[in-house]
């Protein structure tokens, strides 16, 4: 093997790797819900933070760490998101309250902020544009991979051990990522290497995205208008400084002249925005509505990612080969089709019908990934990878945010305070559904903003 195959391999392995961890904690931990609900006594949407408080951190700090990387090094700045997301697994299982839990996992997703920030960039950086799909397409399916076994592993460790156990889990796999760099991944990459960082732009983003997410959390409350209002102006005024600005946080000019990495970058915005809360909610309803164990919960929540694995390595290979937006569109496509298909879930609704909306969603959304992906990468130059990284996982994660402000939006109108209980369970479905119905429609005009990403600003890859 050439230095620079090994070195392909050990990027390849590195980015996997570290795409596997972060979706094996998140859904690991929804499945552990309704056991760290039991323990803190804790109401519905107060529950819904101990998955938003990580979320929230990841969105607000993953441009300045991918610039911080474009800059200072993206490996160095992987490393240090690995050491933290791991060392914060391990406070998130000595927690002794609800308050300690959150702050935690608002660690954990800074943490992740500078793995999502980096990892997708080098990658990209170690291979050529003509195998960066059949590439993208692996780290897909290792995201899926994680996604596959969260549900079944962290349902077997709630049952068996407690919830902590699945906090406790990451430590190897964080321990395993840390020795994959300190002795495969050689090199570095920091392309704008030089270039100051924009601090007073990172300030400015980073307290008008908390604004907004805050803001949609705690609708309809007057004081999140409020928020909400405060933080759109904030992110106007970013637009305006960042357009001046030298050395931009963000090259504002992507979004205005590309417009391939424009739609491409809407599109994921809308696809996760409109699919993310499903598995949240999903795992409340089977274990809470259902009856069944957090280990059978998991083990039906499987059905989604277990088919995204697949789907995703094969529409990686395909986006080499053909138009990837084309790809995504039918991907979301599929997406709304399986929203569609959850607008009547109830207590009568049968395993066999959870399942097959499950099979068309990891269908639908595994024929989207690796495509928009590999759009909005090769849309861009090489000096632009690590914030072209960040700025899609960024979309991905206010789409996280998003699509749990929506479900906590629907928590506050329909149940307000109070907790998930037999006699609540009826205003628990009541809230499901109308978060399903706010996806599908999210996700119907997703199928637009993903196809309309060709041509025009579309970068030659070299």
């Amino acid at each position: 093997m050439t230095e620079d195959s090994s070195q392909k391999m050990a990027a390849l392995g590195v980015a996997a790797t570290s795409s596997f961890l972060t979706p094996f904690m998140g859904s690991s931990v929804n499945i552990a819900l309704p056991a760290i609900g039991d323990q803190f006594a804790l109401d519905a949407v107060t529950l819904s933070w101990v998955t938003t408080s990580a979320v929230l951190a990841a969105a607000i700090f993953l441009v300045p760490f991918g610039r911080l990387g474009d800059i200072h090094g993206r490996k160095r700045v992987f490393t240090c998101g690995v050491l933290t997301y791991t060392g914060s697994a391990l406070l998130c299982a000595l927690a002794t309250s609800a308050p300690m839990l959150i702050v935690f996992r608002f660690t954990q997703g800074m943490g992740g902020a500078m793995i999502f920030g980096t990892g997708t960039a080098i990658l990209i950086s170690a291979f050529p544009a003509r195998e960066r799909g059949k590439a993208l397409g692996v780290s897909v399916a290792a995201v899926y991979l994680g996604l596959t076994l969260g549900p079944s592993l962290g349902g077997f460790l709630t049952h068996q051990f407690g919830w902590r156990a699945v906090f406790l889990s990451n430590l190897p796999v964080g321990l395993m990522v840390l020795l994959l760099v300190a002795f495969r991944l050689k090199g570095e990459w920091a392309e704008a290497r030089g270039e100051s960082f924009d601090l007073f732009g990172s300030a400015l983003y980073c307290g008008a995205l908390v604004a907004t997410i805050c803001g949609f959390s705690i609708l309809p409350d007057l004081a999140g208008c409020g928020l909400i209002l405060l933080g759109l102006l904030g992110l106007v005024a970013f637009a305006l400084v960042e357009s001046r600005s030298k050395s931009p946080l963000l090259e504002i000019g992507l979004f205005r002249k590309n417009r391939a990495f424009a739609f491409s970058n809407l599109a994921a915005l809308i696809n996760y925005s409109a699919t993310f809360g499903v598995g949240f909610l999903l795992s409340l309803y089977l274990q809470y509505v259902k009856g069944l164990t957090a280990q059978d919960a998991g083990l039906i929540l499987i059905a989604q990612p277990l088919l995204m694995i697949f789907v995703a390595l094969l529409s990686g290979w395909l986006s080499d080969r053909m138009r990837p937006q084309i790809l995504a569109g039918i991907g979301m496509a599929l997406t709304t089709a399986s929203l569609l298909t959850l607008l009547d879930l109830g207590r009568e609704t049968s395993i066999a019908s959870v399942l097959s909306s499950l099979a068309i969603l990891g269908l639908g959304v595994g024929l989207f990934s690796s495509p928009n992906t590999n759009a909005v990468m090769s849309s861009v130059l090489p000096r632009f990878y690590g914030v072209a990284s960040s700025t899609l996982g960024t979309m991905r994660l206010s789409g996280h945010m998003l699509s749990m402000g929506m479900v906590m939006l629907c928590f506050s109108f329909y149940m307000g305070r109070t907790a998930i209980a037999p006699e609540s369970i009826d205003l628990f479905i009541g809230s499901a559904q109308a978060t399903f119905a706010a996806f599908a429609v999210l996700s119907f005009g997703g199928i637009f903003a993903s196809i309309s990403g060709g041509g025009e600003g579309q970068r030659e890859a070299a």
